[in-house]
């Protein structure tokens, strides 16, 4: 009777956890990387020759802080359009290998007179609920993926990803193909060396008299 009463305690509680955990029926992932972006403002000073003396260090060492990047988008919010400013902090952006954008961001307070607002827009993806062990194993009679699915390979995606902005809208092509370089890479592998070019040496034991 004990035996009896524990398996039909048991049972129920099986039942329902096979009923449990992330479902997903398709051969999709439902766990793929979610893009999210964040905004840093500076602010510096200028004069009627760009940025006023001292504020050059001063945004160079903020851009060093926030380890300035590929994939990083550095735009200038100025309500006054100072051309010499803009040219200054394009060349403090230009020793991190990047380019003023054409536009900034909204920010959240008005920029203050004699200076300008520098904004580095900086994106980041992760694939949220990972690892997802919810749904493991066992007998699947509804044709579920595992819970788990999906979640390696989107999540090493999302960490390699230099711009994490082109999972979200893709990167634009030039609209022209080059075959010279599409066909680079043929053309090198043709044009090198076989390994073995250098010819294989034998060489002969002494003692056996090379036998």
């Amino acid at each position: 009777m004990i035996g009896r009463s524990l398996l039909l305690t048991v049972l129920p509680a099986l039942a329902l956890a096979g009923c449990t955990g992330t479902i997903n029926r398709s051969l999709d992932s439902v766990h793929q990387p979610v893009v999210s972006r964040a905004d840093y403002s500076f602010d510096v000073g200028i004069d009627g020759a760009g940025l006023a003396p001292g504020e050059a260090a001063r945004l160079s060492g903020w851009m060093g802080s926030l380890r300035l990047g590929y994939g990083d988008r550095v735009s200038v919010d100025d309500p006054v359009g100072d051309p010499r400013a803009h040219q200054a902090v394009a060349v403090e952006v230009a020793r991190y290998g990047l380019l003023l954008a054409d536009t900034a961001p909204v920010t959240g307070a008005p920029v203050a007179a004699g200076t300008v607002r520098v904004v580095v827009s900086r994106a980041t993806a992760r694939v949220p609920n990972c690892p997802d062990y919810s749904r493991m194993g066992g007998s699947e009679f509804n044709g579920n993926s595992s819970s788990n699915f999906g979640c390696a390979s989107n999540a090493n995606l999302a960490a390699m990803v230099a711009d994490p902005t082109d999972l979200v809208r893709g990167e634009a092509g030039s609209g022209t193909t080059d075959p010279a370089t599409s066909s680079r890479a043929i053309d090198a592998y043709r044009r090198a060396a076989p390994t073995g070019g250098g010819g294989a040496t034998m060489k002969t034991d002494s003692a056996t008299g090379g036998k």
